[in-house]
């Protein structure tokens, strides 16, 4: 896939997420169609804890000399952040704001950028493309997830 494929594919996130999210009603958000997993607005909140995090450290390799990135554990994130409180609809615009704002930086940035590295504290040595890369299949990924829980929510 090409850096313009791959950047493409980041700002459709938000609008892949949107699309599988409102598949249901505000009901099926937080029904639990798969006991011991999450929500779809678990999954919501989730991403959108996340998406930050990423654009954090893709904009430290893009400014830093081989800065220090550190992982979270989602199930930590998921049982202090309120996510039975949140707002989904505020979580998507999230979400979209900062790819949108990320992909106009990336945009913008020379090719040979993007071969800038980091280092994961659990993942080691990560360069920017690969940081894109793995963010960008971040919601894919969970929209997998959302189609199960919506299918068994209509199934109902």
């Amino acid at each position: 896939m090409s850096l313009d494929e791959l950047l493409q594919e980041y700002e459709r996130g938000p609008i892949l997420l949107k699309d599988a999210v409102m598949r249901v009603g505000r009901d099926g958000w937080r029904a639990r169609p798969v006991p011991g997993k999450w929500t779809i607005q678990q999954v919501v909140c989730h991403i959108a804890d996340f998406e930050p995090i990423y654009a954090d450290r893709m904009k430290r390799v893009l400014v830093e000399d081989n800065p220090t990135m550190f992982g979270g554990d989602p199930d930590i994130f998921a049982s202090g952040l309120q996510y039975e409180h949140r707002s989904v609809e505020e979580e998507l615009e999230l979400i979209r704001l900062v790819r949108s704002q990320v992909a106009r930086i990336l945009r913008r940035t020379e090719l040979e950028d993007f071969q800038r590295t980091g280092v994961h504290s659990e993942a080691g040595p990560l360069t920017l493309e690969t940081l894109l890369e793995r963010v960008t299949g971040h919601i894919p990924h969970h929209c997998a997830f959302i189609d199960e829980k919506v299918r068994l929510l209509s199934a109902r």
